[in-house]
């Protein structure tokens, strides 16, 4: 049997059946992560020509949570204070967030959406949605619910 087959079925073949399974979710996380990162850069800068990747991620939260503190949104994305506070200060120079006393502490501020930028997001949303629309026609609606529902179950799981 050392004949058949290619090099790389044998080293997926060298472990268990739940290793080959385990690459396969590897390479097409990798796969899928390299492409949502380039379309997320591609959607933050149609929302502002000035915007990093990173700001796509930072709408979407404050669109479906409302107000978060800075250091929730930094821990929601695994990512520093001082990270978070730069990203959140250029969105803010642009006009597309504000800050706000926090109601529960008044020594801390909420983060929220201004009208600009809730409407430049939404406006860049739908467009996407609608791409996705497109992408998934041949989909049932089912198999889009069960995606959703598996990925969603993968991302609470990869919390923390």
């Amino acid at each position: 049997m050392h004949g058949s087959g290619t090099g790389s079925e044998g080293r997926a073949t060298a472990g268990s059946g739940v290793d080959q399974e385990f690459l396969a979710l590897e390479r097409e996380l990798a796969v899928f992560l390299r492409r949502a990162r380039a379309q997320s850069g591609e959607m933050a800068r149609e929302v502002h020509p000035e915007l990093e990747p990173a700001a796509y991620g930072l709408f979407v939260r404050l669109d479906d949570a409302g107000p978060q503190r800075a250091t929730e949104l930094a821990g929601y994305f695994g990512v520093g204070k001082a990270t978070m506070s730069r990203q959140l200060r250029a969105l803010e120079d642009l006009g597309l967030v504000a800050r706000d006393p926090d109601p529960a502490d008044g020594r801390a501020s909420l983060v929220r959406l201004t009208e600009e930028g809730r409407s430049r997001f939404r406006s860049v949303r739908d467009a996407r949605r609608e791409r996705y629309v497109r992408k998934l026609a041949d989909w049932d609606r089912a198999e889009v619910a069960e995606l959703a529902r598996l990925l969603n179950h993968f991302n609470l799981r990869s919390e923390g």
